[in-house]
């Protein structure tokens, strides 16, 4: 396995950790006097709605740092660090889906939960955003396949992307489910328009 083999083997065990970690704050649903189940199962729908968005931002992400890292031969101390950020932020996803999920149906306090939320996807996208921008500075960490030049000149639009984030930190507290359904969409977005890695042209095309 080459330096990055490793980085990324160690990335996806940390995924697979976070990703699993969701579903285990569904806690099975105390059903009352009346002993009606569907009832209590059909209250727990914030927690449903929440894992599966959170579900979404994780999975996708971790296909997408799948296919970068495909590309890429060779890793530096910067890039470890870096994704090691990227790890840390993803790790702690399951926290504000657990938050988000218990204080939904509230009042003021959905939209607080609902603001962490967003922060943590914040700061997600940008620690995203500066691991592309380090293997983009150079190049020099792809494999022979990548046009660092044309990588390089994604770099804005890449930040774009990032830029419905923070507007996901304000619409928080108007309506925490429309922040949650919101969070789904861009991750959709980023399942279905993600930016790909430019290659070259083979030789003798």
């Amino acid at each position: 396995m080459n330096e990055s083999g490793r980085v990324e083997a160690f990335s996806d065990g940390v995924f697979a950790i976070a990703i699993t970690l969701l579903i285990l704050e569904i806690k099975v649903p105390e059903v009352g006097e009346n002993g009606d189940l569907w009832r209590a199962l059909g209250a727990q729908w914030p927690s449903y709605a929440a894992y599966v968005v959170s579900f979404l931002v994780i999975g996708i992400m971790w296909i997408n740092h799948h296919q970068l890292f495909s590309y890429v031969k060779r890793v530096d101390r910067t890039l470890m660090f870096l994704n090691l950020l990227v790890l840390m932020v993803v790790a702690a996803v399951p926290w504000p889906t657990a938050m988000l999920a218990a204080y939904l149906r509230e009042d003021r306090t959905s939209h607080v939960a609902a603001a962490v939320y967003s922060l943590v996807m914040v700061v997600m996208a940008y620690t995203f955003q500066a691991l592309w921008w380090h293997l983009t500075r150079t190049g020099h960490l792809f494999d022979e396949r990548v046009d660092a030049p044309a990588a390089r000149a994604t770099r804005v639009r890449f930040a774009l992307g990032s830029l419905a984030y923070p507007v996901t930190v304000g619409l928080a507290f108007v309506s925490a489910p429309l922040t949650l359904a919101a969070h789904a969409l861009i991750a959709l977005y980023y399942g279905y328009n993600q930016l790909p890695v430019p290659t070259r042209e083979p030789a003798g095309s």
